[in-house]
């Protein structure tokens, strides 16, 4: 997959909703240390896709957008957990880069996705759609891609790690003086204004024993 931000630029540019709680903190332990364990499986030892060279300055920061960072479906336009459809997070990114003279600067990045079904998904097979925007240091957009990401879950799967990469953003340079300091690549869902909300509000679902899962607000990271 690649990204060309073709910039006519001087100096300048979170899930499975967590809603699996446990019985006690034993379970809660066992279930973070299980999917700790499969997403390190999908994950492995990789690194940034391009290695950290002796640039002329410090690569383009690369992060999620908090509003974008999850994806929480809700069949029935109402926050409960029985109408929760396919969910996802954006759980690891890694990141390199690239450029000296005046070449442009060349960026690649690894993303590992949490992807989830719900009570309420439809069906094994679901299609999420991210993207990934280069940004300079005022936030200005100065390119924008959207992919697809095809998903199939297993029988009695509910959650699965899907890594994805990014191989070939491309941000030119007006001067060779000018660092990758100048522009972000941020990359988020493409979700729902509701679903925007959600994650602005910080929501997660919590299950209590003897009690219907309830959205609760935490405070939003900074």
């Amino acid at each position: 997959m690649s990204l060309a931000a073709i910039i006519a630029a001087s100096v300048p540019a979170a899930s499975y909703a967590q809603y699996g709680g446990g019985q006690d903190d034993q379970d809660k332990q066992a279930q973070e240390e299980a999917k700790k364990k499969e997403r390190d499986k999908e994950w492995g030892d990789s690194k940034a896709p391009l290695p950290q060279l002796r640039n002329i300055g410090p690569c383009p920061y690369v992060k999620t957008l908090y509003d974008a960072a999850r994806y929480v479906e809700f069949t029935k336009n109402k926050e409960a957990y029985s109408d929760v459809g396919y969910t996802g997070e954006i759980d690891r990114l890694s990141s390199g880069c690239e450029y000296k003279g005046t070449e442009p600067i060349h960026v690649a990045i690894q993303v590992l996705f949490d992807l989830g079904r719900g009570p309420a998904a439809t069906g094994d097979s679901h299609t999420y759609r991210y993207w990934v925007a280069v940004t300079d240091r005022n936030r200005a957009v100065l390119a924008k891609k959207t992919f697809d990401l095809p998903v199939t879950f297993g029988k009695g799967q509910d959650r699965l790690y899907k890594r994805e990469e990014i191989n070939d953003i491309m941000i030119p340079r007006a001067e060779a003086n000018t660092s990758g300091a100048n522009f972000e690549v941020l990359i988020g869902f493409e979700v729902t204004p509701e679903m925007a909300d959600f994650n602005r509000l910080g929501k997660r679902f919590r299950l209590n024993i003897g009690e219907t899962a309830q959205a609760e607000t935490t405070p939003p990271k900074k």
